[in-house]
């Protein structure tokens, strides 16, 4: 297995992401390598600086850097040479199984898209983000960003995708799929929330136990908590915030320190042919590593041939 690295990808690249593959190095299985994508100079520099060699790794030359405010969508047309376009030109071309970033969240879905395709009769890619219980369990929420606007058959879409993920990857047998909502009876919230509540629960193959509220979030009550992008983000972002504001005034413990976004790597996009992850912007060496080891598990884990399997059973009922 191949696992693909945007060098150039984050706030604090490229040293961030070269010292965080060093830390994952030593601990790989035998039959993964990494190829590392960005300016060779800088690369190799960077890696004597770390004491290791480049040999090590397979190189793959991308002079151009993209920035995170570029617009996602030029990205591919005015800068083919760079580290995200490389990526996905080699995710398409089958010469990586897997490709990672903590660079433009944008383009990272606009190349998951359009080089590594959806799968069959999956209408939207949703990311997700990994969400610590007080049981020391952990569930997921989903979008949490890629897709602002949505209508209920995306929201269906979602539960099937995060009910797969999350018993391949969580080990969560028959997971509680939850819709957020500002009530738990069926007739709350907007048209998209009303609709979206009455397709679910005639959604086979899931576990659907209707509505829940914020206050739910962090309970257990549901493994896969569904929402449009616009609200899982600000979801997303309010929780860390939060868990900042308590480190601030040193009032972590063990269960609060849980919701380090470092310890869970990046968020995986769902629904596409290959597996891809992006990662925070501010990602540090610790989280590289934990976003490499997750690219290993989910690729190994044949998630995204799952994932086709499950909408390819309810492709009919989504699409009438």
């Amino acid at each position: 297995m191949k696992v693909g690295i945007d060098i150039m990808g984050g706030d604090f690249a490229p040293d961030a992401v070269i010292e965080g593959i060093v830390l994952a190095y030593n601990d790989m299985p035998s039959d993964v390598s990494l190829v590392l994508i960005g300016p060779e100079n800088i690369i190799k520099q960077k890696l004597r600086d770390n004491n290791f060699s480049h040999n090590s790794f397979e190189i793959v030359h991308a002079p151009d850097t993209v920035a995170m405010g570029e617009a996602p969508t030029k990205v591919f047309t005015q800068k083919p040479e760079s580290s995200i376009v490389k990526g996905f030109s080699l995710i398409k071309e089958e010469k990586i199984d897997a490709f990672i970033s903590a660079g433009n969240s944008g383009a990272m879905l606009v190349g998951a898209i359009y080089s590594s395709s959806l799968i069959e009769g999956l209408s939207r890619p949703p990311i997700l983000a990994h969400v610590p219980y007080e049981n020391g369990k952990f569930g997921i929420i989903l979008d949490v960003g890629a897709n602002i606007d949505c209508k209920p058959e995306n929201l269906v879409q979602f539960a099937i995708l995060g009910s797969v993920y999350a018993n391949i990857i969580l080990k969560i047998n028959n997971p509680k799929v939850g819709l957020i909502n500002i009530g738990e009876e069926p007739a709350k919230g907007n048209i998209l929330t009303q609709t979206t509540y009455q397709l679910l629960k005639d959604t086979k193959n899931i576990n659907f136990i209707g509505n829940i509220e914020g206050w739910d979030l962090f309970t257990g009550k549901a493994d896969v908590m569904v929402c449009d992008g616009f609200i899982g983000n600000i979801i997303l972002k309010q929780t860390e915030g939060f868990y900042h504001m308590l480190v601030k005034h040193k009032l972590i413990n063990s269960y609060f320190e849980q919701f380090n976004y470092e310890r869970h790597g990046g968020s995986p996009v769902l629904g596409i042919k290959s597996t891809v992850i992006v990662g925070h912007g501010i990602s540090n060496p610790k989280t590289i590593k934990t976003m490499i080891f997750q690219a290993i598990d989910i690729h190994k884990a044949r998630l995204s041939e799952k994932l086709a399997t499950a909408i390819k059973n309810n492709i009919n009922f989504v699409n009438n």
